[in-house]
Parts: C-alpha cells; sequence; structure tokens
C-alpha cells in the first residue's frame, strides 16, 4: 500500500475512535453482548472503511520537475574567425591587381574577309569564319575596323570589319594604328567582243556565194561563225553556220581555222546560192560568237553589198 493510502487509513480510523468516544453512554443488559456488537461494529466500519479506500483510485505520488539551469558552456569555433573567445583582428585579404590586361579577342556572326587595310579598297588575304577567334592588336581611328592575326596564315596581320564581329576583353589600351595607303586602282579593262566586215568578191564552184573578210577588233576570240544572206531582188534567202572559219578556193581547196584571234582578219565564205547573184542588192547578217556552237559571248553586225 502506498504511503497516501496508509496516512488516508490511519486518519479515518482515529475519526471513527473519536466518534465512539464521544457518543453518549448507553446502559446495557448485557455487556459482553453489546461489547461484541459494538466490537462487531467497529469492525464492520473499519472494513467497509476500508474497502471504500480501496475503492478509490490510486493516487500517485507528485511528480516535481526540476528544471536544471543550463550548464555553462564554452563554445568551441571552428569555422568563423569572429566568434573566437579570444578577440582577434580580422584580416580584409588585398585584391591582386596585374598589370596585364585581358587579351582582347574578335569572333563574327557571319564570316567576314580580313584584308591588308581597313577598307573594301584593300586586297583581302583572309576570312575571320563563324565559329573561330582571333587575338586582336589593334584599330583604327573610327574603331570600325580591327587589327588582327591572320585566321589563314598565321605569319601575317590583316584587318577585320566590325560590323558583325564581337570583340571582348580589355580593348581601351589597343593601338590605334595608321593604315597603309590606300592602293591606286589598277584599270584592267572589261572583256568585250567586236568585229568589222566588209565584202571582198564572189566565188564559184557548183554555185556561188560571196567572200567577207573579218576583223576581230575586240578583247577576245571568236570560235563560231554564222552568216545568213538575202537577196533583195528574188527574196531568196540562203544561210550557213560552222565552227571555225573556212575560206573556199573554187572548186579547188579551202582554208580554215578554229579562233579568230583579236587583230587577226581572214576572209571567209558566205553561204552558197544556186544561181549567179551578181548585180543583184545583198543583205548579209553576220554573227560571231566566242564559243563553238554560236553560243557564249556573241556579236552581230549587218552589211550591205552588190556583187
Amino acid at each position: 500500500m502506498s504511503y497516501s493510502n496508509r496516512l488516508s487509513l490511519t486518519m479515518i480510523t482515529l475519526s471513527l475512535v473519536v466518534l465512539a468516544c464521544a457518543m453518549p453512554a448507553i446502559t446495557l443488559q448485557d455487556s459482553g453482548a453489546i461489547s461484541t456488537a459494538a466490537a462487531q461494529t467497529v469492525v464492520a466500519g473499519i472494513t467497509q472503511v476500508a474497502a471504500s479506500v480501496e475503492a478509490f483510485p490510486t493516487l500517485q505520488e507528485p511528480t516535481f520537475t526540476v528544471t536544471p539551469e543550463p550548464p555553462t558552456l564554452t563554445p568551441t569555433f571552428t569555422e568563423t574567425p569572429t566568434q573566437s573567445l579570444t578577440p582577434t583582428q580580422t584580416l580584409t585579404p588585398t585584391p591582386i591587381f596585374t598589370s596585364t590586361p585581358v587579351v582582347p579577342q574578335i569572333s563574327v556572326s557571319v564570316p567576314t574577309n580580313c584584308r591588308v587595310g581597313p577598307g573594301k579598297v584593300y586586297r583581302m588575304v583572309g576570312a575571320l569564319l563563324v565559329g573561330e577567334i582571333a587575338q586582336v592588336y589593334g584599330r583604327d581611328r573610327t574603331g570600325q575596323y580591327w587589327y588582327i592575326r591572320n585566321p589563314d596564315s598565321s605569319s601575317s596581320f590583316c584587318w577585320v570589319w566590325g560590323e558583325y564581329a564581337t570583340v571582348v576583353g580589355n580593348i581601351s589600351l589597343l593601338p590605334v594604328y595608321t593604315p597603309p595607303p590606300t592602293p591606286t586602282p589598277t584599270f584592267t579593262p572589261t572583256p568585250f567582243p567586236d568585229f568589222e566586215a566588209a565584202y571582198s568578191g564572189m566565188d564559184s564552184c557548183t554555185g556561188w556565194w560571196a567572200e567577207f573578210e573579218i576583223e576581230n577588233t575586240g578583247s577576245i576570240s571568236f570560235r563560231s561563225i554564222g552568216i545568213t544572206v538575202r537577196d533583195t531582188i528574188t527574196n531568196v534567202v540562203v544561210a550557213s553556220f560552222a565552227n571555225g572559219f573556212i575560206n573556199k578556193n573554187g572548186c579547188n581547196s579551202a582554208t580554215s581555222r578554229d579562233t579568230l584571234d583579236v587583230g587577226r582578219s581572214p576572209v571567209v565564205s558566205g553561204p552558197i546560192f544556186n544561181y549567179d547573184p551578181t548585180g543583184h542588192k545583198l543583205r548579209a547578217t553576220i554573227i560571231l560568237c566566242s564559243e563553238t556552237g554560236q553560243s557564249g559571248t556573241c556579236v552581230t553586225r549587218n552589211l550591205n553589198f552588190t556583187p
């Protein structure tokens, strides 16, 4: 039995004893019987009280929660120097500066020619392609051209236009270069075809044809010819086309050449009439071409004559 239960039972017993002593005296005929009955009554009361006490819920001893004072801890600092128990001076690292700037580099979004000078008038010597990176060594006064190592020749340098370029790095220290003198344009004559034609006489064998002297006065050679002659009196038209240039000497022989070079003036034979057109007004159309088969660059001349 717990301490609290024992205490309760003792208090109840004492209460009963006090009550018994305080009761008025009663005269009994049978003192023994009365004593026995009284004793039984007291025992029954004590038993009842004990049973009542046992029926009460068991009381637990009061629980006292003791909150210990937090111990005095000595903090251990392993990472942050400013939390040390012993104050120490916090040192700020001094940044290290270098006198060498970041090397400027250039790349382009569109393939860009690289020339011997800053401009299209200068000769092209290389190209900076998309995906290539080149080191920049200088710039022009306008800031539109960059002087780089030639991407196509590591032993030379050239100028690249900055329109499609991206330059990274410190460009403030780049030198400003004076470009080379603007080259004097070299005149290159445009090739042109030209010729002159003249009637030189009539010839015949099994027919009749006109002869023409043709002089190449242009700057290119000719390799094919076409001649059409119309008789304005009879309205008869004859024509011939050939690769090369042929001169028939009557019925005996013929001479030919494959190319009519610049400055040459051979005689060529025209198409054949099946009658003698002598005395008729004739009109000839002559076509000379730079390639065989009347192709390439062609020039046409018209000629009126009377055999």
